[in-house]
């Protein structure tokens, strides 16, 4: 008895000892959680001391010796070269100043939801503001590119309607293409090769189709970003993982090939406009380079003149030949012309140099990973005779120079990927592609077939430097996947071509830009993501850039739009989306120009990045009828024949009637000047008038005008300041009164006008060159 007694004491003595312990760890536990955070540790394994054996080894005896406790969660030996871990403030801190770590990146929350663009321009936030999919479902969308390959989960059409009655179109067979390729999703194919065949010969049908399928792979990008069907786990090699969606996934898609390997003929690209017309699409998507030519002489222009007044809204590409001011293309006023922007997604690589610093670029790369060790570096403009050695071209290359090396390339005069390929017939292992004076610090990420990541302009220049600076120059490459919610973004794209309008600067181009940079979508399976020769793989997505990929986004939001107002017409569609477009982000600060690094202008971004939700209801539009730009056509003192090649009818201009360029209804204002060279000091002042009408297509209400000017050198007056719809449709005319002094020739400034009632901003950019 005295012996239980006695182990129940004891119990009793050890249990409320442990007791307190028991809520100190628990305590602790709850402490531990509340303080650690989960971190991504980038490490440069160049830098594991020759002790270890193993990479996994240096990692853990490095987090042990800033964090004791700490467990890892994962380690990384592609992707990135490191870990993660979960640590407080004080051993983050801790382990990003030990040797060899190069950064510590705070785990952010992702949700796998789209491909990003739907997301970054508001769809996926506010869908129930969206029309709905039956309405969006009668709403067709042409292609006229490269086809398509329709066995893609992007052009499922399960949960869609019948095809809509008003579709005139078929499913033309040919070369590995059946009429049961077409579907509720893409409802009609068709291809046009006449022009072509007749300048380069028949098509060799062993390496392409003579159909309407894509051996490309550039028009089912296009297609799927504007309409694709909504597809789970797209990605890229693991590259911008989500699910894949156009930007009006419920309309319908008409593909027009007019497009073959050897380019775009204008016979045939005018026979696919016409059979696209007659068919009865609602939105024409062009990702195709225009003429500058006078417009009568322009096929993309005469063909949309006809397009626009059968009510169907042409959309097209602004051109890649940016940043040179004036290099613009598709300048018809009754075209949307589109420029590029980036989106908030970067896919990083790291270079980093013998000497410890470390540079931020893009990569798509997936293949093996460089040595763990530093590797010769060399410039390629000392690794050639030839005067453009610096830019890798075929056979510019020395193979003794650059044998077992990482190559730096310029870019510019091949393709990027291409110049890889020249390193690695050289003899080189890895390629940094490095951005141009022309290229700014725009990052355009590609999947390069050996290890590469392009650099922007500084960091470019500095590796340079470091190459020429007498010491052994070494570096690797590292890859890091894809990073979200990079900022700032949008910027203007340094690709994307740019205003002033070379053909008619009384008319503002681009009209507005969308996302081009880095895009996913759908591609072709005959060739691999870089459509070189040398490239197996096959993907089902692929990540490009360039205005052609942004003229669909807006292609597919022009879509949406007349989902929700289908008695709209074209020119109130545009006006909607530019109206309604910003040009600042939340902090107020105008988007950039990753070209410069510094504030873009109208000449950059026409009236701002396209805004979707906000188009939806704009509130006011500037409209314009085929009389409108048959009047353009006359200020530009066409000729009766000229007008009828243009439009396709009979227009004359009325010789009582003084015609305007500036009189358009056009929803931006690009004003022309005249400088006076002989005495400056008197600054001749200039003064314009413009007449404007705006329609109204929301509820009745009072606009205030308001205008804001970068420069006292300019007045802008409004009469009236201020105009009330009563009724729906209602339309007043206001005018525009410009005064400007003399300013040298080139000058350009800017400014912009804005009607509100505090619910609608509708706001018009005004661009002034003196000349």
């Amino acid at each position: 008895m005295k012996i239980q007694k006695y182990l129940f004491q004891l119990l009793l003595f050890i249990s409320l000892l442990l007791f307190p312990y028991h809520i100190n760890v628990k305590a602790e536990n709850k402490h531990d959680q509340l303080e650690r955070r989960t971190y991504i540790v980038h490490m440069d394994k160049s830098h594991m001391p020759a002790s270890f054996e193993d990479h996994h080894e240096w990692y853990y005896s490095s987090l042990r010796s800033a964090a004791d406790s700490a467990q890892m969660l994962y380690t990384y030996n592609s992707v990135i070269h490191g870990f993660s871990t979960r640590l407080t403030d004080e051993e983050a801190t801790s382990l990003e100043n030990q040797p060899g770590t190069l950064s510590l990146v705070p785990e952010t929350r992702y949700e796998l939801h789209t491909t990003r663009t739907p997301a970054f321009l508001g769809l996926g936030i506010n869908d129930k503001l969206l029309p709905t999919s039956t309405s969006q479902g009668d709403v067709i969308i042409g292609l006229i590119d490269t086809g398509v390959w329709p066995e893609l989960k992007s052009f499922d059409d399960m949960g869609l309607d019948p095809v809509p009655s008003s579709w005139k179109g078929e499913c033309e067979e040919g070369t590995n293409f059946k009429s049961s390729n077409c579907n509720r999703k893409l409802i009609g194919a068709r291809f046009f090769c006449k022009g072509y065949e007749a300048i380069l010969g028949p098509i060799d049908e062993s390496t392409e189709s003579k159909s309407p399928r894509d051996d490309d792979g550039h028009g089912t990008h296009t297609a799927t970003t504007a309409a694709g069907s909504a597809t789970t786990s797209a990605n890229l090699f693991g590259y911008a993982s989500g699910t894949a969606r156009g930007m009006a996934p419920h309309a319908r898609i008409a593909a027009y090939k007019a497009c073959w390997l050897g380019g775009c003929f204008t016979s045939d690209i005018l026979a696919a406009m016409e059979k696209a017309i007659d068919e009865r699409v609602d939105i024409l998507s062009m990702s195709i380079g225009g003429s500058i030519s006078e417009y009568y002489r322009d096929t993309v222009a005469v063909g949309a003149f006809t397009a626009m007044k059968k009510g169907i809204l042409v959309s097209c590409s602004a051109g890649n030949a940016g940043p040179d001011s004036g290099s613009l293309s598709n300048l018809a006023p009754w075209i949307t012309t589109v420029g590029a922007g980036t989106i908030d997604r970067d896919f990083p690589a790291y270079v980093i140099l013998g000497d410890g610093r470390n540079f931020t670029g893009a990569s798509l790369y997936s293949g093996k990973p460089l040595p763990s060790k530093l590797l010769s570096l060399t410039y390629a403009g000392k690794a050639s005779n030839m005067t453009s050695g610096s830019f890798c071209m075929t056979g510019s290359l020395n193979s003794e120079d650059v044998k077992g090396k990482i190559v730096v390339c310029d870019r510019g005069g091949n393709s990027r990927v291409q110049k890889g390929l020249v390193v690695r017939k050289a003899g080189g292992v890895g390629m940094i592609l490095a951005n141009t004076e022309a290229y700014g610090e725009e990052l355009v990420a590609d999947a390069h077939l050996i290890p590469a990541a392009s650099l922007g302009l500084k960091g470019a220049e500095d590796i340079k430097k470091y190459i020429s600076s007498g010491r052994k120059p070494t570096a690797t490459i590292g890859f890091s996947g894809t990073e979200l919610g990079v900022q700032p973004s949008p910027v203007v794209a340094s690709f994307s071509s740019r205003g002033p309008n070379p053909l008619t600067p009384e008319i503002l181009k681009p009209d507005l830009i969308a996302p081009g940079v880095n895009i996913l979508a759908g591609w072709t399976g005959k060739v691999g993501p870089t459509g070189l020769d040398g490239d197996t793989r096959h993907v089902s997505f692929n990540i490009i850039s360039g205005t052609s990929m942004s003229c669909p986004h807006l292609s597919g939001l022009a879509a949406l739009v007349k989902a929700s107002h289908p008695e709209w017409s074209p020119a109130a569609i545009k006006s909607a989306l530019m109206t309604t477009a910003y040009t600042a982000y939340k902090n107020g600060k105008t988007i950039i120009d990753v070209a410069t690094g510094l504030p873009s202008t109208p000449f950059d971004y026409g009236a701002g990045h396209v805004d979707p939700i906000a188009a939806l209801d704009p509130g006011l539009v500037y409209d314009a009828t085929v009389k409108d730009y048959v009047d353009f056509l006359c200020a530009l003192n066409y000729s009766s024949d000229q007008i009828k090649h243009t439009t396709a009818e009979e227009y004359s201009c009325s010789s009582s009637k003084t015609y305007k360029l500036g009189d358009l209804n056009y929803p931006s204002f690009a004003v022309t000047l005249e400088t006076t060279p002989e005495n400056q000091d008197r600054k001749a002042m200039s003064t314009m008038k413009y007449t404007r009408t705006l329609t109204n297509v929301g509820r009745p209400a009072t606009y205030k005008a308001s205008v804001s000017t970068h420069t006292a050198s300019l007045k802008v007056i409004v009469e009236p300041e201020s105009l009330s719809f009563n009724t729906i449709n209602e339309k007043k005319s206001f005018t525009v009164t410009v005064s400007a002094d003399s300013m040298p020739s080139g000058t350009s400034s800017f400014a912009h006008l804005t009607w509100s009632d505090g619910k609608h901003t509708v706001t018009s950019p005004i661009a002034f060159t003196w000349i």
